[in-house]
């Protein structure tokens, strides 16, 4: 580490060099600054970059390196491990670099390094375009597009890395590098799902495709009908075309006009049937949900933006989340899905989600490293909770339900579902049989592990 003098002298540089803003300990607005979407973080960065265009990222980055920090990266900031922060070392902040730009001739999108879900598709719809984005809107893009990406879209167009067109870098030594299938073929390769190993994401090029229309059905039932709604909507999906998705969810009612207020805080089951397409396909493929006793439905077209806003979660809350890629969902793995739910955390913001594969994601590209492809479903324990006293409970209740899925699972993950579980994890979320590859890429372009706070892979 730099001595405090030179540390000194290097911040008031920086202060002085960076168009945005630098925040440390004791300024206005760094506690605000270091604030993440997960509650249980509490980290208190030495500096907090606010950059504004990719030359500050270059400084930022420079400055970290002068003065042998640790460098953590911030988008979104819904890593649930709390990945955007770290204790005594630099943070990048993005989150001011926010613009999107739709090239409607090329179907193509090109999104800053900060911009968030809600940035994506607000931009794209009145173009009547749209790509695969995380299933809430305040989900910074980088990060979720590096690690894969996978949301409402993605049985109809393909995991968000089957859309990537180029990505522009920041590299640890603080090199611009421009990635795509003809400029550094091998790091663009590695960008499809290693994460933000291998340097600053500061601007994502994705493909677009036409979507002039969007339809769901989201239906809430009681609890005791869960059993017959989780298995309807799973044989739906086995003949469902594409464009369909969703999943099956038990959840807290919440405090909405569409819930009866008699079942608000109770535990609920509810199936979200989205649809690539017109209302009228919709309602064709939900039929059979649609004839279940329900307690209150939604039921229309709506603009696939509006949908991406349908699940955000508040800030504020703590949480907690993990999953597990299924080979098949058959009725022993749905009984014992369905007989967690009793011990859910309720009422809490905790959801128990099963959400459908295949289509355009089993058919996608296979030679990044994105090993979950072939899995039919995806169980994602998804918890959050206001009181530290419930800590342990909750999380035992996430670990449970993995436990529960394991015997069938394929041993792959996706990784934004998940918070730090180990190296071991990290290699089921890439693929054993990548992970020399990518450590061989790590090697080259982050030698020092510089860019660690992530799902990191150590250079070879």
């Amino acid at each position: 580490m730099a001595s405090p003098s030179k540390a000194g002298t290097a911040l008031a540089a920086l202060r002085e060099e960076l168009v945005g803003d630098v925040f440390a300990p004791g300024d206005a607005g760094y506690d605000e600054a270091r604030t993440v979407f997960n509650a249980m973080i509490d980290r208190h960065p030495a500096v907090i970059a606010q950059c504004v265009d990719e030359a500050d990222v270059v400084r930022a980055v420079r400055f970290g390196r002068d003065l042998d920090l640790p460098i953590a990266v911030r988008g979104g900031g819904h890593s649930v491990a709390g990945m955007a922060l770290n204790d005594g070392g630099l943070v990048i902040d993005l989150r001011h670099m926010r613009a999107v730009t739709v090239d409607p001739t090329a179907s193509a999108v090109r999104i800053a390094g900060g911009a968030t879900m809600s940035d994506l598709d607000r931009t794209c719809q009145p173009y009547g375009l749209a790509t695969t984005g995380g299933r809430a809107s305040t989900t910074g893009v980088g990060g979720f597009v590096l690690g894969g990406g996978t949301g409402w879209l993605d049985r109809w167009c393909g995991l968000a890395v089957d859309n990537l067109l180029g990505v522009d870098l920041v590299t640890a030594d603080g090199r611009r590098v421009h990635a795509s299938a003809d400029d550094e073929p091998e790091l663009f390769w590695g960008l499809h799902g290693g994460g933000g190993n291998f340097g600053i994401a500061t601007a994502l090029t994705l493909r677009l495709h036409e979507l002039p229309e969007f339809a769901i059905a989201f239906l809430l039932f009681l609890p005791e009908h869960g059993p017959e709604v989780v298995r309807t909507y799973r044989d739906i999906m086995a003949t469902a075309p594409n464009e369909a998705s969703g999943g099956v969810i038990y959840l807290t009612g919440p405090p909405e006009e569409f819930v009866p207020p008699h079942l608000v805080g109770t535990l609920l089951c509810g199936a979200l049937l989205t649809y690539a397409g017109s209302e009228a396909d919709m309602r064709k493929v939900a039929e059979p949900l649609l004839a279940l006793p329900h307690e209150t439905e939604i039921v229309g077209a709506m603009p696939y933006a509006d949908v991406q806003c349908m699940l955000d979660d508040p800030p504020g809350m703590r949480n907690y989340w993990s999953a597990e890629y299924l080979r098949e969902a058959p009725d022993a793995f749905l009984d014992v899905y369905c007989a967690r739910a009793a011990s859910m955390p309720v009422p809490t913001g905790t959801i128990h989600v099963l959400f459908p594969q295949g289509g355009a994601i089993a058919d996608g590209p296979r030679e990044y490293p994105v090993p979950y492809r072939d899995a039919l479903w995806a169980v994602h324990p998804f918890a959050m909770w206001e009181d530290p006293a419930d800590d342990e409970r909750v999380i035992q209740w996430v670990r449970d339900v993995r436990a529960d899925a394991r015997p069938w699972s394929t041993g792959a993950v996706y990784l934004n579902f998940i918070g730090d579980e180990g190296a071991d994890r990290v290699v089921a979320g890439v693929g054993a049989e990548n992970t020399d590859r990518l450590a061989a890429l790590k090697r080259e372009y982050d030698p020092d592990n510089v860019f660690r706070f992530n799902h990191n892979i150590s250079p070879a």
